[in-house]
């Protein structure tokens, strides 16, 4: 391995310290994953498509979040960017009634789809040495 490169040439991601830095993020969308499996006890969803939805999209954020815990693929990223995604349109596209369940699904949408994409612009931006700095 000659500068952090592996054999072919393949740059090696530094998993402990991205744990450090960025895995709070995947923490907040367990969190929410948790949350929106929850959300129609806890709000009693009567509308059934919405109730199987719910459950569903929470099921597998949870499992994304828990894989994207414990070794981190960017794939799990675009995962959970599609999820949020999902629940943002499904209310209008499986017709849910103006009810608590719509608002849970686009709220926990939206914040779900800014975290993974937030996550994926940490990954990608190259963040300037602060040790090298020349004034």
């Amino acid at each position: 391995m000659v500068d952090g490169r592996a054999a072919g040439g393949l740059r090696r991601r530094p998993t402990k310290r991205r744990w450090q830095e960025w895995s709070v993020l995947d923490a907040y969308k367990l969190a929410l994953g948790t949350f929106l499996f929850l959300a129609p006890w806890l709000f009693g969803f009567r509308y059934r498509p919405a109730r199987l939805d719910t459950w569903a999209v929470g099921v597998l954020l949870v499992t994304a979040s828990v894989a994207a815990l414990m070794a981190f693929a960017e794939w799990e990223e675009w995962v959970m960017v599609l999820l949020g995604l999902w629940l943002v349109a499904s209310p209008s596209m499986l017709a849910f009634p103006r009810s608590g369940a719509m608002k849970v699904d686009v709220g926990v949408g939206l914040l779900v789809a800014y975290l993974a994409a937030l996550e994926l612009w940490l990954i990608r931006y190259k963040f300037p040495n602060r040790n090298s700095m020349s004034f």
